[in-house]
């Protein structure tokens, strides 16, 4: 009688506990080139932020749209004007593992210009015309922070990675297991045929700027021990616009965040690293993926960094992993889930 009435009380407990509860936060580390005020690096950084689903243990920068000290400024800028302002930012690598802007430079001149070189568009600054920010980077390199929040909540941690993924290389040769004692990695990146008319990738199709921007990191990160692996590949971000009609449905709210959007942003792109990031909160946003294996062109040639994708059969012998390759979105949720995420009081 008294294990009946025991597991009566139990299974009361249990059900008492799951209706009041609440759900317990996916930890996230973001890995981000911050390019700013506004636009899509910024914002993907506020889906992440502005979700009760998710905690952020802190925000690592790494050279890609732009320089390194002007992504954080930038960044840390966003966190205040939005009341995220608690997030630890940390500086990280300035350039690619091995590519320079001399060697690209010079392989404009042989094969032809790319469309977008991030940083190397333009100058250095550190100057943000949404104003100085007051709060600090960390002082602690993004790598070793990387690894130390892992090391921390072994199995429990989320790389969500939507620049070039040279700080994540870095994470992996200081620790060997740093991949294997995450919950995964989803990155923003890799293209393997958009039907698009965008020039970028029209004549391209293959050509992705975080995995072109830093190769050989993008190849250390692709064959890591991940228990799984989530790519927005460009074929799906072309297929997520950031209308005029989304902002003014955001600009409506006087949240903070949105207020910093209204502020900011400037529709007529497309949404690359928020996609990235609604995924990874609701992975049903995706209506289709493909299972393929995947790498990046390491041979210094004219396709230096473009996406390389393989089937079961016709993989290489070599240690390429499978990734979950995202091709086609539920449009309209999507974007219902970016406003209403925006619309939400800071937490």
């Amino acid at each position: 009688m008294r294990r009946h009435s025991f597991t009566l009380l139990l299974a009361v407990s249990v059900a008492v506990c799951a209706a009041v509860c609440p759900a317990q936060k996916r930890l996230v580390l973001v890995d981000q080139d911050g390019s700013g005020p506004g636009g899509s690096d910024q914002m993907s950084m506020l889906v992440l932020l502005q979700s009760p689903q998710v905690q952020v243990l802190g925000i690592t920068m790494v050279a890609g749209d732009g320089w390194v000290d002007e992504e954080t400024n930038h960044t840390l800028r966003m966190l205040e004007l939005t009341g995220h302002q608690d997030t630890p930012v940390v500086k990280g690598a300035e350039h690619p593992l091995i590519r320079s802007q001399q060697e690209t430079s010079v392989a404009t001149e042989l094969y032809g210009k790319v469309g977008w070189q991030g940083a190397w568009d333009h100058a250095r600054t550190t100057a943000v015309p949404e104003g100085e920010p007051k709060i600090k980077a960390i002082d602690e390199d993004a790598a070793h922070f990387l690894v130390r929040q892992v090391r921390a909540h072994p199995h429990e941690v989320t790389i969500y990675a939507a620049g070039p993924l040279t700080n994540i290389a870095l994470a992996i040769s200081i620790d060997p297991e740093f991949a294997s004692l995450t919950k995964g990695i989803v990155l923003m990146g890799g293209s393997l045929n958009p039907q698009t008319d965008d020039p970028e990738f029209a004549t391209s199709p293959t050509h992705e700027f975080n995995l072109w921007f830093d190769p050989e990191a993008a190849h250390i990160v692709l064959r890591a021990d991940w228990p799984r692996v989530d790519v927005t590949t460009a074929d799906v971000s072309l297929k997520a616009p950031f209308t005029q009609a989304v902002l003014d449905a955001v600009a409506k709210s006087q949240s903070p965040a949105a207020r910093y959007i209204a502020a900011w942003s400037k529709s007529g792109s497309y949404m690359w690293d928020e996609l990235a990031a609604c995924s990874l909160i609701d992975p049903s946003v995706i209506t289709k993926e493909k299972q393929l294996y995947m790498d990046v062109d390491l041979s210094h040639g004219p396709s230096y960094g473009e996406t390389l994708t393989w089937s079961e059969p016709l993989k290489p012998a070599t240690a390429t992993r499978i990734v979950h390759a995202q091709m086609d979105l539920d449009l309209e949720k999507f974007h219902k889930m970016f406003v209403e995420l925006m619309s939400q009081p800071s937490h």
